[in-house]
């Protein structure tokens, strides 16, 4: 894999079926299968309205997260995944930089990420800046809020 092949796709309420499905298919793999999550949870708050960025390989889905606009200048990167074999090899940082642009582009001016704990360092790699008094838990994962201006 080189990451100046991966190829970025914008997706909202119009985009093509398939592009929704590689959405699913990343987060599936990577988060239901790799780690135990039920699929009612990891899909629950998606929307027909649910705008992502996917990132493929060859055309083959690889990476994703999805947008949230909070308000009128900030915009949360959530459900970010990258399937198992293309973790650590650049692709993370190709689905954050197409999603930042894209809200950037949208006139929003901060990005939120609510970090799994164990992959902190990631964001504050990519300019993130954890504020670690602001956290939240449930049964499978710690986050910790990181903030961006753009």
């Amino acid at each position: 894999m080189n990451v100046n092949t991966i190829e970025i796709t914008r997706i909202s309420a119009d985009s093509p079926t398939w592009d929704r499905a590689g959405v699913y298919y990343v987060r599936t793999e990577g988060m239901v299968k790799s780690f135990g999550l039920p699929m009612s949870g990891e899909f629950a708050t998606d929307t027909v309205d649910s705008e992502y960025i996917l990132a493929a390989d060859g055309g083959f889905p690889v990476g994703t997260c999805r947008l949230h606009p909070l308000d009128e200048g900030r915009m949360k990167i959530e459900r970010v995944c990258v399937l198992p074999d293309y973790r650590g090899k650049g692709v993370g940082r190709i689905v954050i930089r197409a999603a930042e642009n894209w809200a950037k582009e949208r006139g929003f001016s901060r990005m939120v990420i609510a970090a799994r704990d164990e992959v902190i360092e990631f964001y504050e790699a990519i300019g993130y800046i954890a504020n670690r008094s602001e956290t939240e838990s449930d049964e499978y994962f710690s986050c910790t809020y990181t903030y961006k201006s753009i």
